[in-house]
């Protein structure tokens, strides 16, 4: 009986550990890339940033966006991608358009 309550309890602790673990994961980064000649700024729904010209950022840690992310050429223009955007996916600008494209995978 007492060994089983060993058991029983050894298993308990690891399913708690399990969990707490799993918990502890970090979300991803999301990747924003900018090729075109004008700087954009682009929302995700709880952040705003200003993206420079031929450049790019990195949300760090960041995980999905809450919604849509809307893109804002210096024209005006606006170009809404539908969301959430997660880190498996990278947010790619080009002159007049923005466009979700899956993350490169790292080479071994």
């Amino acid at each position: 009986m007492v060994r089983r309550t060993w058991q029983v309890a050894g298993g308990l602790v690891g399913v708690g550990l399990a969990l707490a673990m799993s918990g502890c994961t970090r979300p991803g980064d999301l990747s924003i890339t900018n090729d075109g000649a004008s700087d954009v700024v682009v929302r995700t729904g709880d952040q705003e940033l200003t993206v420079a010209a031929t450049g790019g950022a990195v949300l760090l840690h960041y995980g999905c966006t809450p919604g849509d992310v809307t893109v804002e050429f210096t024209s005006g223009q606006r170009s809404v991608l539908p969301g959430p955007v997660c880190p498996d996916q990278q947010i790619v600008i080009r002159d007049t358009t923005a466009a979700l494209e899956p993350v490169a995978s790292p080479t071994s």
